[in-house]
């Protein structure tokens, strides 16, 4: 979290909510890659709250693993007993009976879009409808349509601060051009090749914070992988005009200089859907087999697209998935497209040859 810039309004806006309310939800909403994960994963790492953070690409996006982790952290910090089957209602009103006077219960779940759940009445994650005293929620989530929602309280207070309303504008823009600038004057790993390379399109650094701020539309995403590849001589053919608009853009634009619409680059793209597919971590010598193909070729696609990619290790396994929701979005919008649709359906057909193959 060393780079971790701004965003002090939100902090702001959650710690007045404590103040004013004796409990109830509180809702950060926003776009992919607009820094909703990393607003909370701030809050839990100064105040060592309870927490859980969904990963649809990697699987952990089911009530039964939420329920299960937060009573386990429950269990753990307030020593409570004979819970070990309770819901959450039940965990939340033993846990308030050890609280110290005006202490409160915070816990943090994050990517509440990225749940899957069955359509029903009940709470996304089933989250209790009444909540006891001094205890409160901090979520976070897409934008959602009103009907989506699925958090219906009865007397409990709930209030969202969507990063995308207007009236935040200019905070959201301070805390853009503040992590720009943090990371042309003192990220040790990218601050020289950034410095190296407004130098040498003759750019005042000021210009640079302000303009590469309004190409990323205030998305932390789009800088995370921006400023490394113009630190890394990446963009070194483009003057700062030029560099992709907005996150799709850069993905986009991305896309269209590796090539990846050639057909020479078939192969490349089947890796990738594979992993959109598949939806789950899964190791390179799976997706070789699946696609019938040798497995360093498969490892070398791998390692080229490893900064899109997250890598976990599974019972001893080194397995790939998709790293952010953003980019695994724009990879299902290729469905659409005539000249990768082709390349889904062979990667699907691929699939179900597989399973077939290892159920004999």
């Amino acid at each position: 979290m060393k780079s971790f810039c701004g965003r002090q309004f939100v902090f702001n806006e959650f710690a007045n909510f404590l103040k004013d309310y004796p409990k109830g939800y509180f809702t950060v909403i926003g776009d992919a890659g607009i820094g909703k994960s990393t607003i909370a994963a701030k809050y839990v790492s100064e105040n060592q709250a309870i927490c859980y953070f969904n990963v649809l690409v990697d699987g952990r996006n089911r009530p039964e693993l939420f329920l299960e982790s937060i009573r386990k952290q429950l269990i753990h910090r307030y020593q409570i007993t004979n819970v070990e089957n309770a819901d959450l209602s039940t965990l939340l009103s033993k846990v308030t009976k050890k609280l110290n006077q005006d202490e409160k219960l915070i816990i943090v779940v994050d990517a509440l879009d990225e749940f899957n759940q069955e359509p029903g009445a009940e709470n996304i994650l089933f989250l209790p409808k009444t909540l006891p005293e001094n205890v409160y929620f901090l979520l976070t989530r897409r934008r959602y349509e009103p009907t989506k929602k699925r958090l219906y309280t009865e007397g409990v207070k709930q209030i969202e601060l969507d990063l995308t309303d207007k009236k935040y504008d200019a905070e959201n823009a301070k805390d853009i051009q503040e992590y720009i600038r943090f990371c042309l004057e003192n990220d040790p790993e990218h601050k020289t090749g950034l410095q190296d390379w407004i130098t040498s399109k003759n750019i005042p650094a000021a210009s640079f914070i302000e303009q590469l701020a309004a190409k990323s539309e205030n998305n932390f995403m789009y800088l995370r992988y921006m400023l490394p590849a113009i630190a890394e001589g990446d963009y070194d053919d483009l003057n700062l005009t030029q560099l992709p608009q907005g996150l799709k853009s850069y993905y986009q634009t991305h896309w269209d200089r590796m090539k990846m619409n050639d057909s020479s680059k078939a192969m490349k793209v089947m890796i990738l859907f594979t992993l959109v597919e598949i939806a789950t971590p899964i190791p390179c010598e799976m997706i070789a087999e699946i696609l019938n193909q040798d497995e360093c070729d498969v490892q070398n696609v791998l390692d080229e697209w490893i900064e899109y990619l997250r890598k976990s290790n599974i019972d001893g396994d080194i397995c790939y998935s998709i790293y952010h929701a953003s980019f695994l979005d724009f990879l299902k919008t290729k469905r659409e497209l005539k000249a990768t649709r082709k390349l889904f359906t062979k990667v699907n057909q691929r699939i179900v040859d597989y399973w077939e193959r290892e159920q004999g």
